[in-house]
């Protein structure tokens, strides 16, 4: 299978190179910046976004506010299990990167050695964006749309084929989808019992955040109402 996109006549193929000649009419400095976006940018952005919403769920203090963040917790776990699988499936297919069978590639990072289907990048962006969609489809769209840009720089750094990008987004959505019910199961347990603890509840809730987003009330104190009235009485 090494050889699985040697053909130029491949429409995988002809979308690399069109793709990829964006790069070479593009100023010097905007490959460098597209460069950094889809190798370190893009990866670091989605991460962002899963702690935004994290810290969007625990300062509204739902009542769903353990299952959201156990649901945040998996997203990243769904993305380092979907790397994990790729790694046979590199193994067996063995496809070299683009540039290694077709001339002419602008290609913005070297040193690349490894095999090419399928590619890290847009399965974990890709993992982290449906993660995210489950949790609020506010900020999953958002991640969606970081993903699908992550796969364009990779064919436009010329790294990757089409394909492999594809195949990153079918496998991080597979592994976040297909194992979520289970993960959910072990998951929400954890970040419930983290809730209630009084040293650990605010990862979940913030403080003075009860069920509903309501502020919580503590025992045995008096509201600034309940002093007003007594006073209004004594009077």
């Amino acid at each position: 299978m090494a050889g699985l996109a040697a053909s130029g006549s491949n429409p995988d193929v002809v979308l690399l190179y069109d793709i990829n000649s964006l790069a070479k009419d593009a100023p010097h400095w905007f490959d460098r910046v597209m460069e950094f976006v889809g190798e370190y940018g893009l990866l670091f952005a989605v991460i962002l976004l899963v702690l935004g919403c994290w810290w969007s769920v625990r300062r509204r203090g739902d009542e769903d506010a353990a299952s959201a963040v156990a649901a945040l917790v998996w997203a990243p776990l769904a993305a380092g299990i979907a790397v994990l699988v790729n790694i046979p499936i590199r193994g067996f297919v063995e496809r070299p990167r683009p540039f290694n069978d077709h001339h002419g590639l602008e290609v913005l990072v070297k040193g690349k050695a490894d095999y090419s289907f399928v590619s890290d990048h847009a399965t974990i962006t890709m993992a982290l964006a449906v993660g995210l969609f489950i949790t609020n489809r506010r900020f999953g769209l958002v991640g969606l749309g970081l993903a699908l840009l992550e796969g364009f720089c990779r064919i436009y750094m010329g790294v990757h084929y089409p394909t492999d990008v594809v195949g990153g987004y079918a496998l991080g959505t597979a592994i976040a989808l297909l194992l979520s019910p289970p993960a959910m199961a072990l998951l929400t347990p954890v970040t419930t019992a983290i809730e209630r603890s009084p040293r650990m509840g605010w990862l979940i809730r913030a403080r003075g955040k009860g069920h509903g987003g309501q502020d919580a009330v503590i025992p045995g104190a008096r509201t600034e109402t309940a002093e007003a009235e007594e006073r209004d009485l004594a009077a």
